[in-house]
C-alpha cells in the first residue's frame, strides 16, 4: 500500500509539473475556444441618400444564474424580476421563480430574451443584476444581424441579397450579393467563449477580443422616385394584361446610370413579386427592336439608303421554302426602306438583309460584332445572360438564319443588351456600359467611386444616325407606335412582339403565347433617359402587341418622371416673408416677455411653441402633452402663479 501511494504521488507530480502545461493546455482547447463575430454588413443607399438594404442588429439576453455571488443574487433578484416584468408583462413572481430555478439546476445559458432591438438591449442591460456585467452578474449578450429592404418588394431583385448555407455554399443575387465579398461583408471580430455542457458556450468576459469591422456603404444609381414610378407603372399592366412576367429598365443617357429596375412574375395565386432579375439574366428572342440593328447595319455599310424601295408583296414571301409574313393583312406593297421599320415589316427587313447579306453574310455579323451585341456587356450584377448570334457552322445557322435575324428571331439578347444599343442611339453613337454602383463609403470617406464606362466611342456615322433618330420619332407620330402619341411630349423608340414557345408550332397555334416589348428614349430631341419594357405571355384574349402592351408603360412612365420629378429645383428668393409665420412668433415673443412666473394663455398655439413657452419660464415647471397639432385646452387657468415642479397637462388636436 505504501508503494502503490508513492506511485500515485510520483504520477500526480509528473502530472503537474512535468506534464501539466500539455494538459492545461489540452484542456483549455475543450473548454475554451474563439468564435467569430459577424460584423455589420454595410448599407446600400439610392443615388439620393434612400437607404435601400441595410443590417439591423438584433440581440439574446441570457444569464449564468450561478454566476453571481449568493449576496450579490439576493439582493438583486428582487429588482431584476420587476424589471422584467416591467418589460415583458408578465408577473414579477413569475421570473423570479424560473431564474431561482435556473440557479437551482445550475443553468449557466438561461434565456431572458430573444431577438430583441438595439434600444431594448441598452435598457435590459440596466436592468439590476444585469448591470454588473458577466463576471458579476452573469449577463450573456449574443449578437445576431438581420438583412431588411426599407422599401420592401420593390427593386428586391436588384438590390439583391447573399445567403451562406450550413455548408458554406454563398447564393449572391443582386447588388448585395456581387459587391458582398469586396465591400459589404467587412471582417469578423473574434470573442473567446467557455463551455459550459451540454454543447452550449458563454462568452469569457463583456469585451470582444478582436472587434469586427463593419462592412463598407454602397451608393446604388437608383433613383427611388423613378424606380416607384417604375415598379408600379410595369405592375398595373401585368394585371391588366394576365403576364407572366415583365421587367422595366431606366437607364441615364449621358451617364450609363440605371436609374429604375423592376422584375415582376406572377404568382399561384395571380399576385406579382420580383422572383427573377429578367432585365439582367434572362435572354430571349427580342423579335421587332433588333430590327432597329439590322437597319442601321444596312445604312452603315451603304447597301441602301432610307429611301431604297423595298418590295414588302401582299404580306407573304418565301425565303429559301420558308413564308415570312407581315402582321398587316395584304401588305405593305412597295415601301422606302425607312417606311419598313416604321410599320415594323419582317418581309421589308428579311429582304433588306437577304438581297445584300446572303453571300458574305460575315460581313453583317461582323458589324454587329463590332457593337458588341454579341457580347455580355459584363454589368456588375451575377448573372448576366450571354447574347446568341449564330455564325455560319454554327448548329442553328440556315440559310433562313439571316433573314431571320432580320427581324429578330433565330438570336437572343437580353433586355439590358438591347437597352444598352439604344441608349447609344440617343447618347450620339456612345455605348456605355450599364451601371448599378455610384461609389463605396466608410462614412463619409470615399473608397472607391466608379465612373463612366465607354465601350463603344461611336458605333455609327452622325449621317446613320440622324437617320435611325427620325426614324425612331416617326414610328411613335405614324408608325407602329402612334397610339403612344403625345401633341406635348415627344418619345422615340420601337415597339417589338415575338413569338415564344413556338418549337411545336401546331401547339403554339392551340395557345399563342408573345413576349410583347418597347425600346427608346425621352424626349426624342434631347433625350434624357432611355427604356425598355418588356412584357412575357399576356393574355392574348386581352392583346399581346408591343403598342398595346408594353408601349403604355414606356409613355406612363416618361409622362411621369417628368411630372413627377423635377429635373431643377430652383430658389427664387431667400427673402420671402410669410405673414402667418411672422405674427406667430410675435405673438410667442411677447408672450415669452411677459410671463416670469404666471401662468400664460397657450391656447391657440402650436403644441412645440407652447412646450418652449412653458419650459422656458423662470419656474422650473414640467409640461405633459396629449395629441399634437394646436393647443386646445390647458390644465392650469392663465394668471394663475406656477409652484416648482408643477405638471402642466396640454390637450392639442
Amino acid at each position: 500500500m505504501f508503494v502503490f501511494a508513492l506511485a500515485v504521488v510520483f504520477k500526480l507530480c509528473t502530472i503537474q509539473f512535468i506534464q501539466g502545461e500539455e494538459y492545461r493546455e489540452l484542456a483549455e482547447k475543450r473548454t475554451v475556444k474563439d468564435f467569430d463575430i459577424e460584423p455589420n454588413r454595410g448599407n446600400v443607399y439610392s443615388a439620393d441618400g434612400s437607404l435601400l438594404a441595410t443590417s439591423i442588429p438584433k440581440y439574446d439576453i441570457r444569464i449564468d444564474a450561478i454566476q453571481a455571488t449568493k449576496v450579490v443574487f439576493e439582493d438583486h433578484i428582487d429588482a431584476l424580476a420587476d424589471s422584467l416584468s416591467a418589460y415583458k408583462g408578465k408577473k414579477s413572481s413569475y421570473y423570479k421563480n424560473s431564474i431561482r430555478k435556473a440557479r437551482k439546476n445550475k443553468n449557466r445559458y438561461f434565456l431572458l430574451a430573444r431577438d430583441i432591438s438595439y434600444s431594448d438591449y441598452i435598457r435590459m442591460r440596466n436592468f439590476p443584476l444585469l448591470n454588473k456585467g458577466a463576471i458579476k452578474g452573469g449577463l450573456i449578450v449574443e449578437q445576431t444581424t438581420r438583412r431588411e429592404h426599407p422599401m420592401g418588394e420593390i427593386a428586391s431583385r436588384s438590390i439583391g441579397y447573399e445567403r451562406i448555407d450550413e455548408n458554406n455554399y454563398a447564393t449572391r443575387v443582386g447588388i448585395d450579393g456581387a459587391f458582398g465579398e469586396k465591400y459589404l461583408q467587412g471582417h469578423k471580430g473574434k470573442r473567446l467563449k467557455q463551455k459550459i455542457g451540454n454543447g452550449q458556450w458563454k462568452p469569457i468576459a463583456d469585451f470582444d477580443q478582436i472587434e469586427p469591422r463593419d462592412g463598407y456603404d454602397v451608393y446604388t444609381t437608383i433613383d427611388v422616385n423613378i424606380q416607384d414610378i417604375a415598379h408600379h407603372s410595369l405592375l398595373g399592366q401585368l394585371e391588366k394584361y394576365e403576364a407572366e412576367h415583365g421587367c422595366v429598365v431606366v437607364m441615364d443617357v449621358k451617364t450609363g446610370e440605371i436609374r429604375a429596375i423592376s422584375n415582376l412574375a406572377k404568382t399561384s395565386k395571380g399576385t406579382y413579386y420580383e422572383k427573377l432579375n429578367y432585365a439582367v439574366g434572362e435572354s430571349h428572342e427580342p423579335g421587332s427592336t433588333f430590327k432597329v440593328m439590322a437597319m442601321m447595319a444596312a445604312l452603315e455599310d451603304k447597301v441602301i439608303d432610307t429611301s431604297t424601295i423595298i418590295d414588302t408583296k401582299n404580306g407573304i414571301k418565301y425565303f429559301y421554302g420558308r413564308t415570312i409574313s407581315d402582321s398587316h393583312r395584304g401588305g405593305y406593297g412597295k415601301i422606302s426602306a425607312a417606311r419598313t421599320l416604321e410599320v415594323s415589316s419582317n418581309i421589308g427587313l428579311a429582304t433588306i438583309v437577304d438581297d445584300h447579306y446572303s453571300k458574305k453574310p460575315e460581313k453583317f455579323l461582323d458589324r454587329l460584332g463590332k457593337w458588341k451585341l454579341d457580347q455580355p456587356l459584363g454589368v456588375s450584377i451575377i448573372g448576366e445572360g450571354k447574347p446568341d448570334i449564330p455564325r455560319p457552322g454554327a448548329s442553328n445557322w440556315s440559310k433562313n438564319a439571316l433573314p431571320s435575324i432580320a427581324y429578330g428571331y433565330n438570336l437572343t439578347m437580353t433586355p439590358l443588351q438591347t437597352l444598352a444599343f439604344y441608349n447609344a442611339i440617343a447618347n450620339n453613337g456612345e455605348l456605355i456600359k450599364p451601371r448599378f454602383i455610384r461609389s463605396v463609403k466608410s462614412f463619409d470617406k470615399d473608397i472607391e467611386i466608379f465612373e463612366k464606362e465607354v465601350l463603344v466611342n461611336k458605333i455609327c456615322s452622325s449621317k446613320t444616325l440622324s437617320e435611325i433618330k427620325d426614324i425612331l420619332k416617326n414610328i411613335i407620330i405614324r408608325g407602329t407606335g402612334e397610339r403612344m402619341y403625345s401633341e406635348t411630349f415627344s418619345m422615340a423608340g420601337k415597339t417589338g412582339t415575338a413569338r415564344t414557345d413556338y418549337a411545336d408550332f401546331e401547339e403554339w397555334k392551340k395557345d399563342k403565347k408573345y413576349i410583347s416589348s418597347f425600346a427608346g428614349y425621352f424626349p426624342a430631341d434631347n433625350p434624357k433617359y432611355s427604356c425598355i419594357v418588356v412584357i412575357h405571355k399576356p393574355s392574348t384574349e386581352v392583346g399581346y402587341y408591343g403598342a398595346d402592351v408594353s408601349g403604355p408603360v414606356f409613355k406612363r412612365i416618361a409622362q411621369k418622371i417628368y411630372t413627377d420629378t423635377p429635373i431643377v429645383d430652383e430658389v427664387k428668393s431667400v427673402d420671402f416673408k410669410n405673414t402667418l409665420v411672422n405674427k406667430d412668433f410675435e405673438n410667442y415673443f411677447e408672450n415669452a416677455r411677459k410671463y416670469k412666473e404666471l401662468m400664460p394663455s397657450v391656447i391657440g398655439m402650436p403644441a412645440m411653441d407652447a412646450i418652449a413657452l412653458l419650459e422656458n419660464l423662470q419656474v422650473n415647471v414640467k409640461v405633459k402633452l396629449n395629441g399634437n397639432g394646436t393647443i386646445k385646452k390647458q390644465s392650469v387657468d392663465r394668471h394663475k402663479k406656477l409652484e416648482p415642479n408643477q405638471t402642466i397637462v396640454l390637450d392639442a388636436s
